[in-house]
């Protein structure tokens, strides 16, 4: 990221009305733009994209999720599920994420969380558990939400609860001080989230199913429901894909969304965007930052950069075996064929690709076959996101008495 980035000096800082702000690259996670995208911030229901994606990645649709009185008593916003109902999980994300019914959210939790607890066969039917095993199931639930934050290098992201309710945990250490953290994220792990559920995961076509359904209907229980998207961004911009809103009095509005168009796929992420009642703030902050960039970034293909071929002539091998005593033992080399990293990025008409060049000046016998002995590095703003080794064409041996003998036979003796 460079520094105009960080330092937050684009004409539109401040008529941004978040307090966080992130916008993305949800290819690359790489952030474009950002106000204090760092800073620790409770994300209320933004928390459910997280939620949903661990329930798809390790629960079927068509599990039974029974509920308890513990789901029962979450506050508004609810479906409203009575203890002992039973619900298909599919219903039950739906809920999740159109309406944002933070007693679904429990219910899921506790059926999934339920499966990874250590004694998770002793465990009673939700119906008839008490509070404390309740609570046992959740917890175990959202140690998973922090084990996948955790993989997807949100080191600023704790979660508590699993429908985004304000709260707070206090920590034995070691040396006998207590720790206290927050339910809080940043605006950029809360992008990269994002960025996870409608790219990267397994689930992704699952989870942009969901999340962009205008309205849903189900029946179970006796009872039917009927649910509306709350997410208004899907029909304020044209390749609009997923999103969340979030509020909590001390939240603020939060929001995440994705947006895919022109073969760019972005992702805005806003933490305490406005109180009541300036509801709508975070719809005219995500559609500006979306439109900064999509005029402001194209996509470049680095298989489109120009390439110095200079760096694949052939390199002497020290102490190797040379076609004959007078001739140096040299290696072709060759770039692989399967480069790490991304195939291009988005950038701005300001920005360029560094690409560097470390090719070998000179090797030691033996040289394998196929070995790696440099690389080319692609470069953007400091950071490497694409590189590509280079490999000898051919092995090298070294000098052993074989080849020795050989050379005074072939020299002197023929």
């Amino acid at each position: 990221m460079g520094a105009q980035e960080r330092e937050g000096t684009y004409e539109f800082q401040s008529s941004l009305y978040a307090s966080s702000a992130v916008l993305m690259d949800a290819q690359t996670g790489r952030v474009l733009y950002e106000k204090a995208g760092y800073e620790k911030r409770p994300m209320a229901s933004t928390t459910k994209i997280m939620t949903c994606i661990i329930a798809l990645e390790n629960a079927s649709l068509e599990d039974e999720v029974e509920v308890s009185s513990y789901a029962c008593s979450m506050p508004k916003v609810r479906l409203n599920l009575r203890k002992g109902e039973k619900y298909r999980c599919r219903d039950l994300l739906y809920s999740l994420m159109l309406e944002s019914h933070n007693d679904s959210a429990v219910a899921i939790a506790e059926q999934v969380g339920s499966m990874f607890l250590k004694d998770g066969g002793d465990i009673p039917g939700a119906s008839e558990r008490t509070e404390e095993e309740s609570k046992a199931a959740v917890a175990a639930f959202v140690r998973l939400m922090n084990r996948k934050a955790a993989e997807l290098g949100c080191a600023d992201t704790w979660f508590i609860t699993p429908n985004g309710l304000d709260a707070t945990e206090t920590f034995m250490q070691k040396d006998g001080t207590t720790l206290v953290r927050e339910h809080s994220t940043t605006a950029a792990d809360l992008a990269k989230i994002m960025s996870y559920c409608i790219l990267q995961s397994p689930m992704s076509e699952q989870f942009l199913t969901i999340t962009r359904s205008a309205s849903y209907t189900f029946s179970a229980n006796g009872r039917s429901y009927s649910l509306a998207n709350h997410n208004a961004f899907l029909q304020m911009m044209d390749g609009a894909l997923s999103g969340k809103t979030g509020f909590t009095n001390k939240a603020g509005y939060c929001y995440v969304g994705a947006l895919s168009r022109e073969g760019k796929t972005f992702v805005v992420a806003l933490l305490a965007c406005g109180w009541p009642n300036n509801k709508g703030y975070k719809w005219s902050d995500t559609k500006k930052l979306m439109e900064y960039g999509l005029e402001s970034y194209q996509y470049v293909s680095f298989d489109d950069l120009p390439f110095d071929p200079s760096c694949l002539n052939p390199v002497p091998v020290r102490g190797g075996q040379s076609p004959s005593l007078d001739a140096p033992a040299m290696v072709r080399l060759v770039l692989s064929q399967d480069p790490e990293g991304v195939s291009g990025m988005l950038l701005r008409k300001d920005e360029a690709v560094s690409m560097e060049y470390d090719p070998p000046q000179g090797l030691s016998a033996p040289v394998k076959e196929g070995a790696c002995v440099g690389q080319v590095r692609y470069r953007v703003g400091g950071v490497v996101y694409r590189t590509r080794s280079i490999l000898a064409v051919h092995p090298i041996p070294a000098i052993d008495y074989a080849w020795c003998l050989a050379q005074v036979w072939e020299r002197f003796l023929l």
